[in-house]
């Protein structure tokens, strides 16, 4: 027999345990090299552990919800053909035997391991359009394989037989998450729209005109997710529910950035006309050349990476009463994760930015983009950042205080851009024009970093936005 046993695998310098989020392969199941066998969560990023080698999955020693340490033993992979031929029957008429067995109580606790897929929203994205949903007949109850061989995990299946979809349903799901499996979010959608079409065809055949009444996706969830919005009113006077992982996640890091760093923040407006007529003009042939958009994040970027090396006390960290300068800029990027936020935020980093042209910064952070969508990004992208610009501007907000990402001692943050009549001062004398502006906001550490500095480095990046050169290369 040729066994291998595989480990729970190293995720970043700082991160020295996971959590099993869920089996993607069941015991007896034939894996391929680099195929995903399992997803674990880190305080850091979900993400997906491929096979180190190919076989048949004869064990698992964690289950999901489990957090265990770098290093774990975690599964064992029979390498050997002709004994994973013999073992693999075997295996699976045990599995179904206990499958079948199975007590509601673990169920209930693979559910709390459920994890959503996230998807990042950038700014100059639209939405696409949710197709219409068409209900589907059908009598079979929830399987654990569908039609289309395609798992559905405990958590899915629950909702769904509570819910009362068939098979035939959970199969006209199309799935957002890793190789089209569909997840919590996917089926509670699918509910939602389900139920919209119902009414309006009870309502059509009944001849009412009561008004539908729209719910949001969460009406039946015990938790609240990161970057929920849509909350029903509560029926009964106060009603608990609880945060999920992200939610948690989130609300630890930002109390400890408030206990940690002296919050101030500095706001400034900047006349962005000239960077919008450059970004109008070039960003057809930008597309066409490079596959993506080009947006106004690495204008951003590139002026705020010139102010830094202006004002280095900006790219650097406090440790007791030591400040600690880097060189290298490792420039975050705050992003939400999911539809309007739903999957929460999400801070990736650009790695040495500040070598970086203007092209290498898009490039650079459409890629980052498409990791987070697929879900590729490792814990090594979320770490060593060493200044984050956040943009409230692309849910339409005007300004914002944003809470440093430690141990940062800054945060930079833009606006909606706007069209707005400005008095302009001409040789003929003043005039009211019109043009594009934007409000800029920088919370900064006031334990390192004073007023007149951080208002200087705001003034700095307004100077550079304002000046920008139209007739510069891209």
């Amino acid at each position: 027999m040729a066994r291998i046993e595989m480990v729970m695998p190293k995720m970043g310098e700082s991160i020295m345990e996971g959590t099993v989020i869920e089996w993607t392969k069941s015991i007896g199941d034939t894996i391929e090299q680099d195929e995903t066998i399992l997803e674990i969560a880190t305080d850091k990023v979900d993400s997906e552990v491929p096979a180190p080698e190919s076989g048949v999955l004869v064990e698992i020693l964690v289950e999901a919800g489990d957090t265990v340490e770098v290093g774990t033993v975690i599964a064992i992979i029979e390498t050997d053909a002709s004994v994973a031929a013999d073992a693999k029957p075997a295996q699976k008429e045990a599995e179904e035997t206990t499958s079948e067995e199975e007590p509601k109580v673990e169920s209930e606790k693979e559910e709390v391991a459920e994890s959503e897929q996230e998807e990042v929203d950038t700014d100059e994205t639209e939405p696409e359009p949710k197709e219409e949903t068409k209900v589907v007949e059908g009598n079979t109850p929830p399987q654990r394989n569908g039609g289309d061989g395609r798992f559905f995990s405990p958590l899915v299946r629950s909702i769904a037989e509570k819910e009362g979809l068939s098979q035939e349903e959970l199969d006209s799901i199309e799935g957002s998450g890793s190789q089209g499996r569909v997840n919590k979010q996917d089926v509670l959608d699918y509910i939602e729209n389900r139920k919209s079409v119902k009414t309006t065809a009870s309502k059509s055949t009944s001849g009412l005109s009561k008004p539908v009444q729209k719910t949001s996706s969460g009406s039946d969830r015990s938790e609240i997710h990161a970057g929920e919005i849509n909350v029903n009113w509560p029926e009964e006077n106060v009603k608990v529910i609880k945060m999920d992982r992200m939610r948690k996640v989130i609300a630890d890091h930002m109390v400890r950035s408030k206990q940690t760093s002296a919050h101030v923040t500095t706001f400034g407006e900047a006349d962005v006309t000239k960077l919008v007529q450059f970004r109008e003009k070039n960003k057809a042939k930008f597309q066409k050349e490079n596959g993506f958009k080009l947006t106004f994040t690495p204008f951003f970027i590139e002026a705020t990476i010139q102010a830094i090396r202006e004002f280095p006390l900006i790219n650097s960290s406090v440790e007791g009463d030591e400040i600690h300068l880097k060189r290298d800029i490792n420039y975050g990027i705050a992003v939400a994760l999911g539809d309007s936020g739903s999957g929460g935020l999400i801070v990736p980093v650009l790695k040495n930015a500040g070598e970086m042209n203007l092209h290498g910064i898009a490039r650079a952070t459409n890629q980052l983009a498409e990791k987070a969508r697929t879900k590729k990004l490792s814990p090594d992208d979320l770490v060593g950042g060493t200044f984050t610009l956040t943009n409230y501007g692309s849910v339409g907000n005007l300004m914002g205080t944003p809470i440093i990402n430690q141990p940062q001692v800054a945060i930079f943050g833009t606006g909606v851009i706007q069209k707005r009549p400005v008095v302009l001062e001409t040789a003929e004398g003043d005039v009211i024009g019109i043009r594009h502006m934007v409000y800029l906001s920088m919370s900064y550490d006031h334990r390192i970093i004073d007023g007149a500095l951080g208002g200087a480095f705001v003034q700095r990046v307004i100077e550079l936005l304002e000046n920008f050169d139209v007739n510069r290369a891209l």
